[in-house]
């Protein structure tokens, strides 16, 4: 059973203002795909601590892999990119884009989600919005591909998975 970390970054969330129900709701469907939910956390829209805890996550507790939702539109406090991007070895931006046009299936508004997906060590990291349909429309669009993923990122995997 692969090993999952949720980071929400939320200013209000993280004062226990409000309620995390995008984050709450990648743990369920997370969970219901077989995925062991092992950390949880709520961060300010802040860089240096959301690169420290996708540090912390993938490099000391060597999650398989990290969902982040929040922060990740064009509002000057959404840094989830730009923290993200700062500590991933490689870019995955298949992914980013899958999402985007899942999500555009649904709303223009998608265009302007900028995240992204990547890897760090061994870790597969995934940026979604903070809305909660448009955290099950990006899940949709890549949860397919997330096992094949991640055994390629930790066993080097090269043969595509139909080919099995």
């Amino acid at each position: 059973m692969n090993t999952l970390g949720v980071l929400t970054s939320s200013d209000s969330r993280s004062h226990g203002n409000m309620e995390d129900v995008s984050g709450n709701l990648i743990i369920e469907l997370m969970r219901d795909h077989g995925y062991n939910v092992v950390q949880y956390e709520i961060v300010p829209d802040e860089a240096d601590i959301i690169s420290n805890v996708l540090k912390k996550w993938a490099d000391i507790d060597k999650l398989d892999l990290i969902v982040t939702t929040g922060a990740t539109s064009l509002t000057v406090r959404d840094i989830m990119p730009e923290a993200t991007t700062a500590v991933l070895d490689k870019q995955i931006p298949g992914i980013a884009e899958a999402m985007r046009i899942e999500g555009m299936k649904f709303t223009p508004m998608a265009m302007l989600s900028r995240g992204v997906a990547g890897i760090r060590g061994s870790t597969l990291i995934l940026n979604l919005p903070g809305s909660p349909n448009a955290v099950k429309e990006n899940l949709g669009a890549v949860l397919s591909v997330l096992q094949h993923a991640i055994e390629m990122i930790q066993n080097d995997v090269h043969q595509h998975p139909s080919n099995s």
